[in-house]
């Protein structure tokens, strides 16, 4: 029985025995890490966020007509510049009836009225010839007799107004001419010949007939998440990228921040808007869709390093790099570090341009094979 169990523990010695020394064997097999170094390099760092929206005209000027009716000529189409006071389109007429009705009432009304102070006039007048009433009299009756005639013609131009948009003597104001408020290009002609318009008034916005905008005064105008918008603050620089013109970027400045947000899908949006510096020499359509990086900070040539290769302190949080000091060996170096773009980041002091800094987190080639 003694015996047995000698043998058993004398075979578990050799087991292990034996498997030490294929591990010993398989770790002395395995290559050593070999660690990379990297030395920092000057760069130019800008901290910035990304903000989304579209190219539009700082002011664009809705034209709507002041009468109702259906177009009848269009003189112009969108792209072509126009001055202030340039016909835009014809409108013809189609009169309310009910419109129709009431001024057709209001002339028989005033006709009434202007032969009775026809007839008065011509009474107080004989009178005042046999020296019955006095100039006083005779002057009063000839004041309502001149006041019914001008209701008279009134009552007319209105009922001239009413049925063709137009009357004698106001050709050139017109209200079935439309025409310009303002100088620029026209963006757009919604109408056509043949559609009805609705006039503005204090109860409709009326129908659009172009719009006009100066295309040399364009604006940013997007939207920023309310985790960034902390972040930004008005007069900040921007630059814009627009999607259709590859390569290009334009100056801005942020010059409005939205008080209030909005919620869209789920998250709270405040809209920004900023001032476009725009190149002569390239016609920018309005409503494009844009990016806008707004410029938080700015480093420019600057002892760099590359955020991979800094290290933290488990304990302290502080920040910290491997200098190599010979083949393979190390030492670490606290580090101050500045502003930081996501793959740069400034160092303010701790190391200099010729350190050789250990790659610490590098990926190892992966092995093929037994």
């Amino acid at each position: 029985m003694k015996k047995s169990i000698t043998v058993i523990i004398l075979l578990i010695i050799v087991i292990a025995f034996g498997g030490s020394m294929v591990y010993l064997y398989q770790k002395n097999a395995e290559d050593p890490i070999t660690y990379q170094t990297e030395k920092p390099s000057t760069q130019t760092i800008i901290k910035k966020t990304v903000a989304t929206g579209s190219i539009l005209p700082l002011e664009e000027v809705l034209i709507k007509p002041n009468i109702s009716g259906v177009i009848e000529e269009v003189y112009v189409e969108g792209g072509d510049y126009v001055k202030s006071g340039d016909l835009i389109a014809r409108i013809k007429v189609v009169p309310n009836l009910a419109a129709l009705n009431d001024a057709r009432n209001a002339i028989d009304a005033a006709k009434i009225s202007f032969d009775d102070q026809r007839r008065n006039y011509t009474r107080q007048q004989s009178l005042f010839e046999k020296g019955v009433i006095s100039q006083q009299d005779l002057e009063r009756a000839q004041v309502a007799f001149d006041q019914s005639r001008q209701t008279l013609e009134a009552a007319n131009k209105r009922f001239d107004i009413v049925k063709t948009g137009t009357t004698k003597g106001l050709s050139n104001a017109a209200n079935t001419l439309i025409r310009s408020t303002v100088s620029g290009m026209v963006l757009d002609v919604p109408v056509e010949m043949g559609n009805q318009v609705i006039e503005s008034n204090n109860f409709n916005e009326g129908t659009t007939i172009a719009a006009i905008a100066d295309v040399d005064k364009m604006i940013f105008e997007g939207k920023v998440d309310e985790s960034e918008v902390g972040k930004i603050r008005e007069d900040l620089p921007l630059e814009i990228t627009v999607g259709a013109l590859e390569n290009i970027t334009f100056d801005a400045v942020l010059d409005y921040i939205a008080p209030k947000g909005k919620e869209e899908n789920g998250a709270i949006q405040f809209e920004i808007k900023g001032t476009l510096k725009k190149l002569d020499t390239v016609f920018i359509r309005a409503g494009l869709s844009a990016n806008a990086s707004i410029i938080l900070d700015r480093a420019d040539s600057v002892l760099a390093l590359k955020e991979a290769l800094i290290q933290f302190d488990q304990e302290t949080k502080k920040p910290f790099v491997e200098v190599a000091t010979g083949d393979q060996q190390f030492e670490r170096r606290e580090v101050e570090l500045g502003i930081s773009d996501g793959i740069y980041v400034e160092i303010k002091s701790g190391i200099s341009q010729d350190d050789e800094i250990k790659i610490w987190n590098q990926i190892e080639p992966e092995r093929f094979g037994g």
